[in-house]
C-alpha cells in the first residue's frame, strides 16, 4: 500500500508581536512569570494592518508551491481550516486559490475547494479528507494543498487575551511523502460540549476552566479509542508527543494524564511505585470525590519523577519550542507543534528518520482525535527550508497603545483604519473592499 502523507510544510507568522512579559505583564499590573511559567508563553503573534487570514494562507501556501516547484496543475484539492472565517457561504479556499492564481500562470478551476469549521481540530480534519481522498485513488496523481489559518483574538480584558495568536501552516498532502507518513489508525473522543463557542460572533464565548476539563476529558478518550485499534500505547513507543497547543501550560496537563495512562499496569508504573505509590484505582475507594483527591496527589508527585521529568523533556518540550513566542493559532497551532518537534532534532544533529510521533489534535465543542505518523527520509532537508526563526525575528514589537490600535484594527463590529507597522514585500496584501463586500488582494513584490 503507498504511504500517504505529509510531503511539506511552510509557516507564516502574523508581522507584529507583542512581548507578554516587557508590554503586556506591565499594563495588566501582573508578575510577568504569570505568563511566561504559568502559561509557558514569551509572546503573541498578531496581523499587521493589510494581514489578514487569506493573506498569511495564501502566503504559507505560495512558499510551498514555490520551494517544491509546482503549478496548480500538480493541485487536485485546496482546504482551509480556520475558526476565523468572515464569511459564512464562500470558503476561504477560493480567496487563497484566487491569490495564488495571480503569481502563477495556469489555475485551479479543476481543484476541489472547501472550508473546514471545529474549533481548532479542523486543520487535523482536513488532513484527513485529503489523505482519504488519494487513499481513494481520486486524486488523478494530483496532491492536496491543507492551510489551517487563524486570527486567535479574544475580547479585549478577556481571560483569554493572553493567549491570543495569528498565523497559518500549509501543508502538501502527498503520495510517497518527505516528511511523514500518516497512519490508517485514529482514535476520537467527542461529546457535545459548551466549553468554546462563537455563536455569529467573532471573539469566543469561553467558560475557561470547562475548556480545560473537556479538552482532558476528549483527550483521554481519543487515547482509549486509539488503543482499540493500535494495540496499547507503550511510552517508548513514539519519539514526539506533538499536541494541540493553545498554551504550553495546558499541553502539561495533558502530557501528565497521558503518561500516567499509557503507563498503568506496567513495568514503569511498578518501577515509579518504588517512591511514589501505584496509581489509585477507582474500586478502592468509596465515593468519587476520595479517588479524585487520592489521583490529584499521585499526578502532583508523578510529575515530580525524574523518570516523567526526563519523558517530557525529550517528547513534549520540543514540541512547544514555536509556541512559546507566537501564541495559540487555533487551527494551526497542532502543526506547529509538529514542526516544533522536528525542527529541534534537526537542531540536535538527531536523526529520527523512522521514528513515530503520537499526535493529539483537538477542537472545543468538542472532539479529539489521536493518530501515528512516522518521519520520512526527507524530513531534515524540508524543515532545514524553513524561516520560522526569521520570521519570528523581523516581527515588529508593538507597544500597549499600538497593541490596542491593532486589535481595534481587526475588529469586525469597529471601522478602525491603521496604518501598517511593516512594508510588505513579496507576500499578498489586503487590498480594500469590492462592489459586493467581498475582500480584494494583491501580491506586493
Amino acid at each position: 500500500m503507498t504511504a500517504v502523507g505529509i510531503d511539506a510544510v511552510e509557516v507564516w507568522t502574523g508581522n507584529l508581536k507583542l512581548d507578554l512579559a516587557e508590554t503586556f505583564a506591565p499594563e495588566k499590573g501582573d508578575d510577568p512569570e504569570k505568563y511566561t511559567k504559568g502559561l509557558g508563553l514569551r509572546a503573541s503573534s498578531f496581523p499587521d494592518s493589510y494581514e489578514d487570514i487569506v493573506t498569511m494562507g495564501a502566503n504559507a501556501a505560495k512558499r510551498l508551491m514555490d520551494r517544491k516547484g509546482l503549478t496548480p496543475d500538480d493541485i487536485g484539492r485546496i482546504d482551509v481550516a480556520t475558526e476565523s472565517s468572515f464569511d459564512n457561504s464562500k470558503p476561504i479556499s477560493t480567496y487563497i486559490a484566487g491569490c495564488l492564481e495571480q503569481v502563477y500562470d495556469g489555475d485551479f478551476h479543476h481543484a476541489n475547494k472547501g472550508e473546514r469549521k471545529f474549533a481548532c481540530i479542523a486543520g487535523t480534519q482536513s488532513v484527513d479528507d485529503a489523505y482519504n481522498w488519494i487513499r481513494a485513488g481520486r486524486n488523478r496523481g494530483r496532491s492536496a494543498i491543507v492551510v489551517a489559518t487563524d486570527t486567535a483574538l479574544y475580547a479585549r480584558g478577556d481571560a483569554g487575551e493572553a493567549t491570543q495568536g495569528a498565523g497559518a501552516v500549509a501543508l502538501l498532502i502527498s503520495e510517497d511523502p518527505d516528511l511523514v507518513e500518516i497512519s490508517t489508525h485514529q482514535g476520537y473522543g467527542s461529546a457535545d460540549e459548551t466549553d468554546f463557542l462563537k455563536p455569529n460572533q467573532q471573539f469566543p464565548s469561553v467558560d475557561g476552566k470547562r475548556s480545560v476539563q473537556v479538552y482532558l476529558a476528549r483527550m483521554r478518550e481519543a487515547l482509549e479509542d486509539y488503543e482499540s485499534v493500535a494495540g496499547d500505547v507503550h511510552i517508548d513507543d513514539f519519539v514526539y508527543a506533538p499536541f494541540h497547543t493553545p498554551f504550553p501550560g495546558m499541553v502539561r496537563k495533558a502530557a501528565a494524564l497521558a503518561y500516567r495512562h499509557v503507563t498503568r499496569d506496567t513495568g514503569v508504573e511498578e518501577e515509579l511505585a518504588e517512591g511514589i505509590g501505584r496509581q489509585p484505582r477507582r474500586e478502592s475507594f468509596d465515593d468519587d470525590a476520595q479517588y479524585e483527591e487520592a489521583v490529584r496527589e499521585y499526578m502532583d508527585a508523578l510529575k515530580e519523577t525524574g523518570r516523567y521529568q526526563d519523558w517530557y523533556a525529550a517528547a513534549v518540550d520540543p514540541t512547544l519550542s514555536i509556541a512559546r513566542d507566537v501564541g495559540n493559532w487555533y487551527t494551526a497551532s497542532v502543526h506547529l507543534a509538529r514542526v516544533s518537534a522536528l525542527k529541534t532534532a534537526l537542531e540536535a544533529d538527531r536523526d529520527v528518520t523512522g521514528e513515530s510521533m503520537l499526535v493529539a489534535s483537538y477542537g472545543s465543542g468538542a472532539q479529539a482525535e489521536i493518530h501515528g505518523e512516522t518521519v520520512q527520509d526527507g524530513w531534515a532537508e524540508e524543515i532545514a527550508a524553513l524561516n520560522i526563526d526569521e520570521q519570528v525575528a523581523d516581527r515588529y514589537d508593538l507597544s500597549w497603545a499600538e497593541y490596542e490600535e491593532v486589535h481595534d484594527r481587526h475588529n469586525h463590529d469597529m471601522d478602525s483604519e491603521l496604518e501598517e507597522f511593516t512594508a510588505p514585500e513579496a507576500e499578498f496584501v489586503f487590498d480594500g473592499w469590492g462592489r459586493m463586500g467581498e475582500r480584494k488582494y494583491t501580491y506586493v513584490e
